[in-house]
């Protein structure tokens, strides 16, 4: 049953929404007279006192400036420029500009209620080469932000790295693929520790490890497309060995940096330091034993790939026997590093799959996913899991998230989780007046908190959820084909325009006046 709002709030909504869209456009008839921003009965008291609710973004989507102020390449920058590889041959060289526009966007957060902004430090802007030079005017921008931030009431969540390696540490050692970059991350964080680490008390050291590894090294899909022949356009890459040579890497440069920030910096700066990973859950096609065990090693292959060592200090069974002898090993120094090294884990969820079991024999060639050995549906009986977003791989499955997040309860010792990103896109192409009125958006988060509430009541440790995103942006391959913000933005003119699902958000969010 939902719960309809009482007429005299609904009122005051439909002309704060009305009044704020007529400001923007000179055009009221963007809002209908009909809103009904339903909340589904959630508000900031159906979650603990101190849950932190937010907004995310990563550098090279929204930030711009791509090639000035002394930021160097990322190897996205270089992929970007390949022909055909990005829709519509977009890049985010400019982007919605938030390197001079984040006072607009602080303030958009801070009037929509939002607690704090995830956000990611590109690691190139810092150093333009990967290690060595500081390119200080990158430092003075983050310093703005998250001075501002503070300013505002924004609590800031920095993340290290969201898939733009510097360019120059793929050139000079293949980057991942190397363990000279364990160091040199170590290096890298242990820097904005110090520079930043007075005011941001909630670091990340990685954003979805597994896409880094699987989709660059697997099958190319990704910065800095390497694969085998068999599975994508690259020109060079192993997909039998590198994707779990990148993730081995990732694993302890993630660890690298949690170390240094337990020994030089915690216990001073009194912060908290985790790693993101994304989680598709993965529900057995049928009962039968067979699609069990498919599902099962979907997700070790998947999100047991990274937080199966963090917590227990070695790879999930599964991996270990199908990988065999391709799978690297950790030292009895780095098991120590490695085990126990979060503070907490962030879970990007958006969709779910069904399993089942291929009955296939050995395939010809070796890859990551070949190695899963499991098929995806996305129907059962003829009926899809969910409703479709835009993007072709994002089903709205708001149970998926229940079971996730329950799944990492149950076998990972109830760590503590922050729910770090969730949201759906609609076409790049919608019109302003079609591309504010999100209701579908509002649906989706409405009945992915419903069961991220019945999670947490239910004993999960989950104690955030940030909203994925807090503006449309460079959605990597798809270029700007696909807009997931709560906010609308004008790419002619990078105007910024709240959508519904923001005004539905900051009912959401309200605080009691005391």
């Amino acid at each position: 049953m939902r719960a309809p709002l009482p007429v005299f709030l609904l009122g005051v909504l439909v002309i704060q929404c009305v009044v704020h869209a007529a400001h923007e456009l000179n055009d009221a008839s963007v809002f209908p007279e009909t809103i009904r921003l339903d909340t589904g009965g959630l508000s900031r008291k159906s979650f603990p006192k101190g849950f932190v609710f937010g907004t995310a973004t990563s550098a090279y989507q929204v930030e711009g400036m791509a090639n000035k102020d002394g930021r160097g390449p990322s190897i996205w920058d270089a992929f970007v420029k390949q022909p055909g590889i990005v829709a519509n041959n977009a890049t985010g060289d400019v982007s919605v500009d938030q390197y001079h526009r984040y006072k607009e966007d602080v303030d958009i957060m801070a009037n929509f209620n939002f607690d704090a902004y995830r956000f990611s430090i590109s690691w190139s802007r810092i150093f333009p080469d990967g290690t060595g030079k500081v390119n200080w005017k990158g430092v003075a921008y983050y310093n703005r932000l998250i001075d501002y931030l503070l300013k505002r009431g924004i609590t800031p969540y920095a993340n290290l790295y969201h898939y733009d390696l510097p360019l120059a540490l793929e050139k000079k050692y293949k980057g991942l693929l190397s363990d000279q970059v364990v160091k040199d991350f170590a290096d890298y964080a242990d820097f904005c520790f110090k520079t930043f680490g007075d005011r941001v008390k909630n670091w990340m050291t990685f954003n979805e490890p597994r896409v880094v590894a699987a989709l660059g090294y697997d099958n190319g899909f990704f910065a800095p497309g390497r694969c085998s022949k068999a599975f994508g356009n690259c020109t060079a890459g192993n997909s039998a060995t590198e994707p779990y040579i990148a993730a081995h890497h990732l694993i302890l440069s993630h660890a690298a940096a949690v170390q240094r920030y337990r020994e030089k910096y915690q216990e001073e700066q009194k912060g908290r330091i985790g790693i993101l990973l994304d989680f598709v859950w993965y529900e057995p096609l049928t009962r039968s034993k067979a699609d069990n065990y498919a599902a099962q090693r979907a997700r070790d292959f998947h999100v047991g790939w990274f937080i199966h060592p963090i917590v227990y200090g070695e790879y999930p069974r599964t991996i270990q026997e199908i990988v065999g002898d391709r799978l690297p090993k950790f030292t009895k120094e780095q098991v120590k590093m490695v085990k126990g090294s979060m503070d907490f884990v962030g879970i990007n969820q958006y969709t779910a799959y069904y399993m089942y079991d291929p009955h296939q024999r050995k395939p010809n060639v070796l890859g990551y996913q070949q190695d899963w050995n499991a098929g995806f549906a996305f129907a059962k009986n003829g009926v899809p899991i969910g409703p479709k977003a835009n993007s072709y791989w994002l089903y709205n499955v708001p149970w998926g998230l229940y079971k996730a997040v329950m799944y990492i309860k149950e076998q990972y010792g109830n760590p503590t989780v922050i729910l770090s990103e969730n949201g759906m896109d609609d076409p790049g192409n919608v019109t302003l007046p079609k591309g504010l009125h999100d209701t579908t958006r509002i649906n989706f988060y409405k009945g992915y908190l419903t069961q991220l509430k019945k999670a947490v009541d239910e004993g999960a440790n989950i104690v955030g959820y940030f909203a994925w995103s807090l503006l449309d942006n460079f959605e990597w391959r798809s270029g700007y084909t696909s807009r997931f913000g709560i906010v609308y933005v004008d790419y002619h003119n990078l105007k910024r325009y709240p959508k519904m699902s923001a005004y539905w958000f900051k009912r959401l969010l309200q605080r009691k006046k005391h």
